[in-house]
């Protein structure tokens, strides 16, 4: 789920960038140091612009100014229960590995319906039920996430298509 967070971070600042335009150089520093980083409990999608630039303060013996910055910031939080749009990255015997946006998700072959079967001798390997739905790398999936762990610097998940209305998303272009 998406949410909007005001956020603060310390930001350090060469002497080299001091000087007229050192808010730009510190805005820039923020916008390339995080956005698109997990902080372990959520992903930081993009930084608005409501930025509050406090006065620098210098660090004694390296010369480096510290600044404070709070902003605020789009962030995406995975829950248990939430039911996602996924892209398969890979597939094992052992089920499949898929993206949800930046967050990695495996999906178990005990949590993927019993009429699809694992088929080693199709190429590329896939799941397949012998009908319509296929399950390779590259496949748009929507998914049910059982679990999520959180580590230092990412997260990672379990996810499940043994439900209705989960699996391969069929897209059908009309014309």
């Amino acid at each position: 789920m998406f949410f909007l967070h005001e956020l603060e971070r310390t930001v350090t600042l060469h002497p080299s960038f001091f000087g007229p335009r050192a808010k730009e150089f510190l805005k820039t520093r923020l916008y390339e140091d995080v956005e698109g980083t997990c902080t372990g409990q959520y992903y930081i999608v993009c930084i608005l612009d409501s930025f509050i630039i406090s006065e620098g303060r210098v660090v004694p013996g390296s010369g480096v100014a510290e600044y404070t910055i709070q902003y605020r910031a789009v962030v995406w939080r995975p829950f248990k229960g939430e039911t996602v749009d996924a892209i398969v990255t890979s597939v094992t015997p052992m089920g499949f590995f898929a993206d949800v946006g930046p967050l990695p998700c495996f999906v178990s072959n005990h949590l993927i319906p019993p009429d699809m079967k694992w088929d080693p001798n199709a190429t590329p390997p896939q799941f397949t039920d012998n009908k319509d739905q296929v399950i390779e790398k590259g496949t748009h999936i929507r998914l049910k996430l059982i679990g999520t762990r959180s580590d230092v610097g990412g997260m990672f998940s379990i996810g499940s298509i043994r439900e209705d209305y989960l699996g391969s998303v069929i897209t059908r272009f009309q014309t």
